[in-house]
Order: C-alpha cells, then structure tokens, then sequence
C-alpha cells in the first residue's frame, strides 16, 4: 500500500513537471536580459523587466494592449452565445424526445471532430465575399462552433444526472415547463455553466489559427499580435519579448483557473455518477 502511495505521488509530480515546465521556463527567460537570452541556467539570472515593457511597447507598430482588449471582447461574447445555446440544446438532448434527436447528437460529435484546418479556406472565401473579414463576426462565428459541442457534452451530462422528480414537482405545482427549467433546473446546473463557460474562454483565448487569417491588425487577439513581435533588425527575432508576452497572457488564466479550480472540477465530475 505505502508503494502504491509513492507511485501515485511520483505520478503527480511527474505530471506537474510535464505542464509547469515549459510555463517555468517562459517565465525565467521574460525576466532575464536579451543578450543572455539563451543562457541554460535553470533559475532566473540578469533580472530585467525591460522585456515586458517591450511587450507593450507601440512603438514598433504593436498594439499588445490593444490586442488583449479584442481577446477578450472576442472570448466574451463567444463564451456567453455558446453557453446561452448549448444550455437550451443540452436540455432538449438530455430531457426531451423528438424525431431526429440521435441525428442531432451525431452531427455535434462530428463537428467536434471535424479539423479546423480545413476551414480556414472555406471561412475565408465566405467571410471576403461577406465582407466581414477583418472584423469581429469573422472570429467569433467560427469560435462559436468549435465552443458548442464542449458546452453541450458537458451540460448533456449534468441535465441526465438530475432526478426527474425536480422538473415534475413543478409542473404538479403548476409551473411550465419553460418555469421549471429556469427556476429549478438552471440554478442546480450553475457549477456545470461555469466549467462550460470557463473552458470556452480559455479555448477561445487561445485560439491562433483562424485569427491569423481572419483578422486584422485593429481586430487581431492576443495570439496574432505576439506572432507578429519583430526584432531591432530582420534578422534578429525578439524572443525575450515573447517570452514576456506570453507570460502576462498566460498569467491571468492560471490564476482564474486556480481560483475556480473547485468549481471546474465538480463540474466535469457532476455527470460522473448516477444519484
């Protein structure tokens, strides 16, 4: 038992060592002077802070504030319409029957699984002919459907765990079905909503590919504006400020993650087990 114990703990740490390295090492390389920027030492050495005032620096045309601004406009309100939809899909999938309903199922599993490279070509052509490339709609629509499928297989499984006799007890006592749901049901699904919606943000704040092709410089989210850091030359690639770049993105979602650590996990694990 006491080696199974040790083996559990090495696991957990080899775990922590796999996710928070490459986190650590951005951090330690932020903070240390360029011209030591490829120094091995594995602690913070030269400390400077001139790498994030180059990040968000606007004198070299970037607009890292700015960039953070359009991240967060864009994640918001994809994260609010794909919780708004996918609350009333889950619901109907988990508690209602209607013709069509596996079909239904069977065309949100495939668009979760469908590669997101291969829309970038379609999505451009629709949204240029659109007119819309360029601006906000062009990024949220497509973040949209990347983001429902997660919300309604994480709600689908809250809504099923639920006892029946909630919803009835309301309707005996003579509210719709409209009312039971917003009155009984949807307060109990609060911890799933907020998984949803905070895995929906961060999925949504980093997202890079279909930004890079659909986006422009006053619309461009934090991933396509720390792509297009440049260097005092063209030969010289600003690694550092990256590396600064990445941590003040970064920062902010690990600690909203590990202050809602509680509620995100009781939220995957709600539909787990059958009351």
């Amino acid at each position: 038992m006491k080696r199974a114990a040790l083996w559990h703990y090495v696991g957990v740490l080899f775990i922590m060592f796999w996710g928070l390295a490459p986190f650590y090492w951005m951090v330690v390389v932020a903070l240390r002077d360029k011209a030591h920027t490829f120094d091995t030492t594995p602690w913070p050495t030269n400390v400077t802070l001139e790498n994030f005032q180059d990040a968000l620096a606007t004198g070299k045309g970037n607009d890292f504030l700015g960039a953070i601004g359009n991240s967060l406009l864009i994640s918001v309100a994809t994260t609010s319409l794909a919780v708004v939809v996918g609350v009333f899909t889950a619901y109907a999938l988990a508690r209602l029957d209607f013709p069509g309903k596996g079909l239904v199922t069977g065309i949100i599993l495939a668009a979760s699984m469908f590669p997101g490279i291969a829309l970038v070509t379609p999505l451009f052509q629709l949204f240029g002919d659109l007119g819309w490339i360029g601006t906000y709609r062009a990024m949220i629509i497509p973040n949209i459907s990347f983001a429902l499928p997660l919300t309604i297989y994480t709600l689908v499984s809250f809504f099923r765990q639920l006892p029946w006799e909630l919803e009835e007890a309301a309707r005996v006592d003579g509210a719709s079905r409209g009312q039971a749901f917003r009155l009984v049901l949807l307060p109990l699904a609060a911890p799933a909503l907020f998984t949803t919606a905070i895995l929906a943000f961060i999925a949504t704040w980093n997202e890079f590919m279909l930004a890079r092709q659909l986006s422009t410089t006053a619309t461009e989210p934090v991933t396509v504006a720390i792509a297009r850091f440049s260097g005092p030359s063209a030969f010289e690639y600003p690694y550092a400020s990256i590396m600064a770049a990445g941590a003040l993105v970064t920062v902010p979602l690990i600690i909203m993650v590990l202050i809602f650590q509680r509620r995100i996990v009781s939220g995957l694990t709600a539909g787990g087990v059958k009351a």
